[in-house]
């Protein structure tokens, strides 16, 4: 299994954000996480497309865009537009989860769905198959710098094993709560992406840090 991590802008220094994102990607993350909040869906404003255009020229690493807006689908061909790699949406957010799957494809963007923790694994029943990536969150989202929720670890252990069950080359995010303390108990759940905000931007050396990620889920 291949492993990744993925910095979390949220916890990054808004007013150097471009610099932000050079200094973790030389430090060795593999995507470039973009939480974007709407004080709507969930209690926080964030960013928005224009933010992420501008920081598209400050890195090569893929930008994994987790929406946490409702409506979704506008928003959708923004972000694409403005460089995101990866679009990933909360199924509550969709009126039609099916569609908002087939927009973020037809956008060229690979696509994640999004389950909160008291979200069902049964949102993928019908649309696994059609996804590049299940994100799985361990904190209520809305704000970096949570407790990891121990309980979504059986529900990260079932994901990965209707993943393995597809055949398919899936990814399984978490995001919340993750740091060199508890990545290993996450990787061995069976997560394969971790996304990490206050754990790596609020340490000292961003380097020494997903490092020492590296070491433990190695």
């Amino acid at each position: 299994m291949t492993f990744l991590i993925a910095p979390s802008i949220l916890s990054a220094d808004f007013a150097r954000l471009g610099e932000e994102v050079r200094a973790v990607a030389s430090a060795g993350a593999d995507l470039i996480h973009f939480d974007v909040m709407d004080n709507h869906y969930v209690p926080n404003l964030t960013v928005g497309p224009l933010v992420c255009a501008a920081l598209r020229p400050h890195v090569k690493l893929p930008l994994d865009v987790h929406l946490m807006v409702k409506p979704v689908d506008s928003l959708i061909p923004e972000f694409a537009k403005a460089g995101a790699a990866i679009i990933s949406f909360h199924p509550e957010a969709s009126d039609h989860v099916d569609r908002t799957i087939a927009l973020i494809r037809e956008q060229g963007c690979k696509v994640g769905l999004v389950l909160n923790p008291a979200t069902p694994l049964s949102c993928l029943d019908h649309t696994l198959e059609k996804l590049d990536m299940v994100l799985l969150m361990s904190v209520n989202p809305g704000f970096g710098g949570q407790k990891f929720i121990a309980s979504v670890l059986p529900k990260i252990a079932e994901a990965r094993k209707r993943i393995a069950a597809t055949g398919k080359d899936i990814w399984l995010e978490v995001d919340g709560g993750i740091k060199t303390e508890n990545i290993a108990e996450v990787a061995r759940a069976g997560a394969d992406t971790f996304v990490a905000g206050s754990a790596i931007f609020g340490s000292k050396d961003y380097a020494g840090t997903i490092r020492a990620m590296r070491e433990r889920i190695a």
